[in-house]
């Protein structure tokens, strides 16, 4: 019998709960197909659907009213959406609802809000005027990408100011990925990514555009070779392409996240620098994520942007992608862009720009906001650091009381979260059995197989939610 736990109590951050693990009945909940077997080389035509294999409920049937790509389209459905409509059915909420299921699970910032509210309501966010209500440069409005190159040249520290013409602004980073995949590559065309990996990227780039991603597995043990779990090598990439090459697989481009999600990685400008030139070896594009990147809070670490570099290895294949969802603490309002400085891609990006635009009124609340040095350098970014850390620290340590073992990191809104010991047997039908029981005790997770992970157990917990005067409770999870 293994016992623990984590209350949710009230802290000036957030406050989590997993807890007790006690007997082998209460794992009633299993899932109805086996998982796809772990180890062999990925199929990037299979990649974006193996996961679903492992979920309990019906996949919608074929419709007649729909066209093929209607149909997959509409029965697309990611490995969590069971325990996700569960959530939606049934939220916690400290009024009207104590006993729903808490969401440790999405990764958003909810500890800013205050600041948020105090700065959003001031009387330069109401300025209107016609043009902000006319149909707008498809790349964004000037005045806003403008300010975008000034706020990243600062914060990326770019050797060289950043160039608005350079910058394309869509509805968040998911529509940024969608497009850029769209003209970049035809359908069944691949993308290599490090797995695991934020799982909606798999979405992003295939509902749409048919663009599959293949996978690059990173190990999560220590060896030789491998100083840290999950380490990502330049080598690695290699053997991902050279193998998806023998499989007959068109790779066009790599996605490099940085800081990642669901790591919590930090990589370092010489290990960026060598991934780049990987990617330049073989002539592909590099789509690199940054939308973490001021969401850095541990004293331990630094983050050094792609576009800080002194000469960036292909400048012309290179794509930044950023947003205000996490960084900003603003998953609602969805701003994402992109720098390249590849004239083709920002002239391509434009034609899409009708179908990813932002409601101009919002374009110049988000300039007004960025430029408004005095409160994000002085008020609210070093306050949003300040409550990640607290909000980082009460969760590892509970974690480290229950000897649960994570991955110490200092970026991001989680904690990787190492269950494996739990598992009856090593395998991903027993950790949906797990994240099943965390779901009936009304507590919903994300577990490894929602991010393409070659190793089960693996659980990311979401630490920047908000409880207010949440009553104490323990959630037994039995194993």
């Amino acid at each position: 019998m293994i016992v623990g736990h984590i209350v949710l109590g009230t802290t000036s951050a957030s406050l989590f709960a997993i807890t007790q693990i006690v007997s082998p009945e209460s794992l009633s909940v299993h899932p109805s197909s086996p998982p796809p077997v772990q180890g062999s080389s990925p199929d990037p035509s299979a990649l974006p659907f193996t996961p679903s294999m492992l979920r309990g409920d019906q996949v919608p049937q074929y419709s007649c009213y729909l066209s093929r790509r209607g149909n997959s389209i509409r029965q697309h459905q990611g490995i969590l959406q069971e325990g996700y409509t569960q959530y939606h059915a049934n939220k916690y909420d400290e009024n009207s609802n104590p006993d729903g299921i808490i969401n440790m699970g999405t990764s958003e910032n909810k500890l800013c809000f205050d600041l948020l509210q105090e700065r959003l309501t001031q009387p330069d966010m109401l300025l209107m005027e016609p043009s902000l209500l006319q149909y707008p440069d498809w790349k964004g409005h000037c005045f806003l990408r403008e300010e975008v190159a000034k706020f990243l040249s600062e914060h990326c520290r770019s050797p060289v100011p950043l160039k608005a013409e350079n910058m394309v602004v869509m509805n968040g980073c998911g529509s940024i990925f969608c497009a850029v995949a769209a003209v970049l590559c035809d359908p069944d065309d691949a993308i290599l990514i490090p797995s695991p990996f934020y799982g909606v990227i798999t979405e992003d780039v295939d509902l749409y555009s048919g663009v599959k991603l293949y996978c690059v597995p990173l190990d999560s043990e220590v060896s030789e070779s491998d100083a840290r779990p999950f380490h990502l090598s330049a080598e690695k990439l290699e053997h991902a392409l050279e193998r998806a090459k023998k499989e007959g697989v068109n790779v066009r481009a790599v996605i490099l996240v940085n800081p990642h999600n669901p790591l919590g990685e930090i990589y370092t400008a010489e290990e960026m620098t060598s991934f780049l030139n990987f990617a330049k070896r073989h002539e592909l594009h590099a789509i690199v994520d940054e939308v973490y990147m001021l969401s850095v809070f541990g004293e331990d670490f630094s983050f050094h942007s792609v576009l800080s570099l002194e000469r960036i290895p292909d400048a012309q294949r290179t794509h930044v992608l950023w947003g205000l969802s996490k960084d900003f603490a603003m998953a609602g309002v969805r701003v994402g862009t992109v720098y390249s400085e590849n004239r083709d891609l920002v002239q391509a990006l434009d034609k899409l720009g009708n179908f990813h635009g932002v409601a101009g009124p919002l374009q110049r609340q988000v300039a007004q906001l960025l430029k408004d040095k005095e409160w994000l350098n002085e008020v609210f970014l070093p306050e949003n650091r300040r409550r990640l850390k607290k909000a980082h620290q009460y969760v590892a340590a509970q974690l480290t009381k229950l000897g649960i073992p994570y991955l110490h990191r200092g970026a991001g809104f989680f904690i990787w979260a190492d269950f494996s010991k739990y598992l009856k047997e090593q395998t991903f039908v027993e950790e949906l059995c797990l994240w099943r029981c965390f779901v009936k005790h009304r507590v919903l997770l994300s577990c490894s197989q929602a991010f393409s992970c070659s190793s089960p157990g693996w659980f990311r917990i979401v630490f920047t939610d908000q409880f207010h005067e949440l009553s104490r409770r323990q959630i037994t999870v039995n194993k």
